[in-house]
């Protein structure tokens, strides 16, 4: 199931490349972005009707990661297509006030989904069972995100869709903003969180402050320590205690960088691997 998702996201990817190289009107690109999603979608449907999930894991995972993944682009590309059809026409304080209205709808639905939405992104796993399986036909008179097909929908799959592709059009508003050379009326915090080990952030923050990579060296520790713990939302004020732990490892030391390399690795590796002629490709057309 996960290769076969990676190809098939692959092919989707490779296809809203070649559309994004196309010199073709915005909308009529968006209305292409949206037929290659739903086509994708519409495969991943199929794949899994004649799919047997191993464990409740799986299902899971699935449900939990991979349908969104898809799901979430669709969502995302309709947005933009809805934000561009109904642009007004004017000066930039006009488009200033529309996009406002569009983040402040966001940050109402992030408010609402607030306890749903830090379940998710903590990677939390104990209403797994519930929210990310099918037959739970209970919890659907719960919410109003429900979609349609029972084979291929359980409960909160497309809420997660959602939010992945609300994160997604809130950056798009904010750049539009920049765009029109100001800061628009709503704020909007980020929903970036820090759901790691604390010891592993203090281990990155010390390697980007000793590399110069902030303010070009001229910063202290402290005062990167307290921006980072604000803006991500993480208690760091033993990091000196903790930088201490790291220093007295017997072995490795950098343990974390060192993940983070493996896990990049890994990752450049299985693009290069789906990019092979000889690998079997999930055609669109």
């Amino acid at each position: 199931m996960k290769s076969f998702a990676e190809r098939l996201s692959h092919a989707l990817e490779t296809e809203l490349y070649k559309l994004s190289l196309q010199q073709v009107p915005e909308c009529k690109r968006l209305q292409d972005a949206i037929g290659l999603c739903k086509k994708a979608l519409a495969i991943l449907k199929k794949y899994i009707s004649g799919y047997f999930f191993e464990s409740l894991d799986d299902e899971i995972e699935f449900f939990k990661y991979i349908k969104p993944k898809f799901y979430s682009k669709y969502i995302y590309y309709i947005s933009i297509y809805n934000f561009h059809i109904k642009k007004p026409t004017g000066s930039e304080e006009i488009l200033k006030a529309y996009i406002s209205i569009q983040l402040a709808d966001l940050k109402r639905f992030f408010d609402m989904n607030q306890v749903f939405y830090q379940y998710y992104r903590s990677n939390s796993n104990y209403s797994d069972s519930f929210y990310f399986t099918r037959g739970n036909f209970e919890i659907y008179t719960e919410i109003d995100d429900f979609q349609g097909d029972e084979g291929f929908s359980t409960s909160h799959d497309y809420k997660v869709s959602k939010l992945l592709a609300n994160e997604q059009f809130q950056e798009f508003l904010l750049t539009k903003c920049k765009e029109a050379n100001g800061d628009c009326a709503i704020k909007v915090d980020s929903p970036v969180l820090w759901t790691g080990n604390q010891t592993d952030l203090v281990e990155l923050l010390y390697a980007l402050v000793e590399s110069g990579s902030f303010n070009n060296g001229n910063v202290q520790m402290k005062s990167v320590i307290l921006y980072f713990q604000n803006i991500l939302q993480v208690d760091l004020k033993y990091y000196y205690h903790k930088y201490t732990d790291i220093t007295n490892r017997k072995k490795e030391r950098t343990v974390f960088l060192d993940r983070l390399k493996t896990s990049l690795t890994k990752k450049m590796d299985s693009k290069l691997e789906l990019d092979k002629p000889e690998l079997k490709r999930i055609q669109f057309s």
